[in-house]
């Protein structure tokens, strides 16, 4: 346990930082659930529009670090070219 009130504050912040990250990455991974169900579906204009709602949310992601960059961009590609394919 910390003792001195700097270790302290930065066991505050970082416990609410942590919060704020994991409900972050939650709701990304909440809109991809909707573009997967919708893929595995087969639905292919349900898919364009989930996927158009995910991909300001990765790239939130990325801006706020909790994503990597790559990461982000690698998903898009595979989403695309997965609803590109129920045509």
């Amino acid at each position: 346990m910390a003792n001195i009130a700097s270790a302290k504050k930065r066991i505050r912040s970082t416990n609410r930082k942590t919060l704020v990250n994991k409900n972050r990455v939650s709701k990304i991974r909440t809109f991809e659930k909707k573009v997967e169900e919708a893929i595995t579906e087969g639905k292919h204009e349900v898919a364009m529009l989930a996927l158009k709602v995910v991909q300001p949310e990765l790239m939130a992601g990325v801006n706020k670090g909790v994503i990597h960059r790559s990461t982000m961009s690698r998903k898009i590609s595979r989403y695309n070219k997965r609803i590109k394919a129920l045509k």
